[in-house]
């Protein structure tokens, strides 16, 4: 680094920090107290063509956000103000949905791995969702067990199991609930949630 780039460096800093012009006078609530790029920066939700709400899928407290979109693509994720449970706060987790929504590591497709390939395949949601019906449904009818040797009816399979998320709410908790233990005979259903 030359003494040249030094210089404007630090002439640089001096110009953008609040003390030296407090020292000359300006009044340090408003423009001592203002940095320069606060003057030409630009509100990321003003560019925006379309907002939209939903929810933060971090946990199941159910914080409301507004999803702001410029040609349909996301560009900010803020609370929203409205939402009685968050008042238009968000928890770090959550002020950090736009980047779970637009990183390039997202899956935004279907994989499938057959049994003893090396290699993931891309197929069609409506197959997997076929597949995971036709293998839930043969896995329960293989392991079913109507009774007891003594006779006690169980009417259970131990094969099935489900384990529900955070974002989870209790109306589809209960839905779960119903669908596993009542539909299909699961006797291992859980939920990891932690609030």
């Amino acid at each position: 680094m030359t003494r040249r780039t030094i210089g404007r460096r630090a002439a640089e800093f001096l110009r953008e920090w609040s003390v030296p012009r407090q020292l000359a006078g300006a009044d340090h609530r408003r423009e001592a107290a203002e940095a320069g790029m606060a003057r030409t920066n630009r509100p990321r939700t003003e560019t925006a063509d379309a907002v939209g709400t939903s929810i933060c899928p971090y946990c199941a407290v159910g914080c409301a956000q507004l999803v702001y979109a410029k040609d349909r693509r996301p560009i900010a994720v803020e609370g929203d103000p409205a939402s009685p449970i968050n008042q238009g706060t968000l928890c770090p987790k959550g002020a950090a949905t736009l980047g779970l929504m637009t990183s390039p590591m997202r899956l935004d497709r279907v994989l499938h791995r057959a049994p003893h390939a090396e290699e993931w395949r891309e197929v069609p949601l409506d197959w997997a969702m076929d597949r995971i019906a036709h293998l839930t449904k043969e896995t329960r009818d293989a392991t079913f067990v109507r009774e007891a040797p003594d006779g006690t009816t169980l009417n259970h399979t131990l094969a099935i199991g489900s384990l529900g998320g955070a974002t989870l709410d209790n109306e589809e908790n209960y839905l779960i609930k119903k669908l596993f233990t009542a539909g299909l005979g699961a006797v291992f259903v859980e939920n990891q949630a932690r609030v």
